[in-house]
């Protein structure tokens, strides 16, 4: 998707996207924290067809769950939330995954990945949230981990691709 950013001045900033299916949307998002949506016409890229208004709080409520944050589609496999320098992935452990039939303290995630695992998506059993050094991994399951970027990439590459082997 190409997205082409322009300031507005005395009003704040303007994004215009193309998505891949050709639909143009565009997102002004105020000085004041309100954030204007609209949507364009296929056959008139310059007629606004639909549009929406959020507060600051029901914009990061809307963008948590178009990023995925609230609901994650089954079809994906890993998405990638960031905040600055933090970010947020998700990483699933399959089957011979060097990592599966470990706890949490035996990998000492945070001292030798400097990564924290948050929460383990169970396949079949209760999601743990904020999992101690006792939480099992298996495979099946999802981790949520956050850390730095070059962190998290070093964790997945050394922890759940066969590449750390």
């Amino acid at each position: 998707m190409n997205v082409k950013e322009s300031d507005l001045p005395g009003i704040g900033k303007k994004f215009e996207a193309i998505t891949e299916t050709d639909d143009k949307v565009v997102v002004v998002i105020h000085d004041d924290g309100k954030r204007e949506i609209y949507h364009y016409d296929d056959d008139d890229d310059e007629q606004s067809i639909s549009g929406v208004t959020f507060n600051d709080s029901e914009a990061r409520q809307f963008a948590a769950i178009i990023g995925g944050m609230v609901y994650r589609p089954q079809a994906l496999e890993s998405i990638n939330v960031a905040f600055n320098d933090l970010i947020i992935e998700w990483f699933k452990v399959y089957e011979g995954s060097q990592i599966a039939g470990k706890t949490i303290g035996q990998l000492d995630v945070r001292n030798n990945y400097k990564v924290t695992i948050i929460a383990i998506i169970k396949k079949d059993t209760q999601n743990l949230l904020s999992p101690g050094p006792d939480a099992l991994i298996e495979a099946g399951d999802t981790l949520i981990i956050s850390g730095e970027r070059k962190d998290v990439k070093s964790t997945y590459n050394q922890l759940l691709t066969n590449k750390g082997e």
